[in-house]
């Protein structure tokens, strides 16, 4: 990967794991599915009017939508709303990571060597050590949707690589215009109407910020960026790059919600980075091994 379009991608992940912090100012106020269909309302619209169609069928474009907008944020918001907290969720979601490697692996023939697995596993550990660290409520079926959000993540992910969109900025525009209406709906079957009667009211600075943030920053820029690295390089590395979501996602809820880091969660920081770098680094290491000359 060009150090330019690495260093994207960093930007992009401190964005992602600040934008957890940001949510969670947004969800003090509103009502989640809302907040998510605000968030894929505002990406499409007034935008879609200014941006001609991609390149790929429409079912692909609605597809990405529904699997981005509702299959990963919409199951996501409802397993916080049975029982996981904001950061466990976020933590969890990040193992689509791993589903993207291997299904990329299946689908597509990316190699998988040695470096890769030593990566994964670091990385792993040190995802899990997190887990256990961070405080938060877990139920099983909670669990279960996230990973199956996570899962969400990594299909949609394999659906830019195979259809590589072109425009990528109007992909993302136009995928977004399937979520808000099944967003809009599972809150009206989790709350009934309340949530929207009670919409205006509820809304302040801190809330238009919260919506603006994820939807100009995170998604509009942020998810554009992402799909343009998944689209140029294999998989196995782009996809790792998500694991340092929840490494800024421990900056940014200490620098604005003044939470305490502490060693443990810096040593599990530390596993994640080094199991990126392998992971990131394995093709190079390959070719590295190959070309040394053997002595004896």
């Amino acid at each position: 990967m060009k150090t330019r379009d690495l260093l994207l991608g960093i930007c992009v992940m401190a964005i992602w794991g600040l934008n957890f912090s940001v949510i969670k100012l947004g969800l003090e106020r509103l009502d989640p599915f809302l907040l998510a269909a605000c968030r894929f309302l505002l990406s499409a619209i007034p935008l879609v009017f200014f941006v001609r169609k991609p390149n790929v069928p429409m079912a692909v474009i609605a597809g990405y939508g529904l699997l981005f907008g509702v299959g990963l944020w919409g199951i996501v918001t409802l397993a916080m709303q049975i029982g996981v907290s904001a950061g466990i969720a976020s933590l969890v979601l990040q193992i689509s990571a791993f589903f993207t490697i291997f299904l990329s692996a299946y689908w597509f023939g990316d190699r998988l060597y040695a470096s890769h697995w030593v990566g994964i596993g670091l990385a792993a550990v040190g995802l899990v050590c997190l887990l256990a660290l961070t405080p938060g409520r877990l139920s099983v079926p909670g669990l279960l949707l996230v990973i199956l959000g996570a899962l969400s993540w990594s299909v949609s992910n394999l659906l830019v690589k195979q259809y590589r969109p072109v425009p990528m900025f109007s992909f993302l525009v136009w995928s977004s215009l399937f979520s808000p209406v099944p967003l809009v709906c599972l809150a009206i079957l989790t709350e009934g109407y309340q949530p929207l009667e009670d919409f205006a009211a509820q809304v302040d600075g801190l809330a238009l910020f919260s919506i603006a943030f994820q939807v100009y920053v995170t998604t509009v820029f942020g998810y554009w960026a992402w799909n343009r690295l998944v689209s140029r390089y294999a998989l196995s590395q782009v996809a790792p790059l998500s694991l340092l979501v929840p490494i800024f996602g421990l900056l940014g809820s200490a620098a604005i919600f003044g939470e305490a880091i502490g060693y443990g969660k810096v040593l599990a920081a530390v596993l994640i980075l080094l199991g990126l770098i392998l992971i990131t680094s394995a093709q190079w290491i390959r070719q590295r091994s190959i070309l040394r000359p053997s002595t004896g």
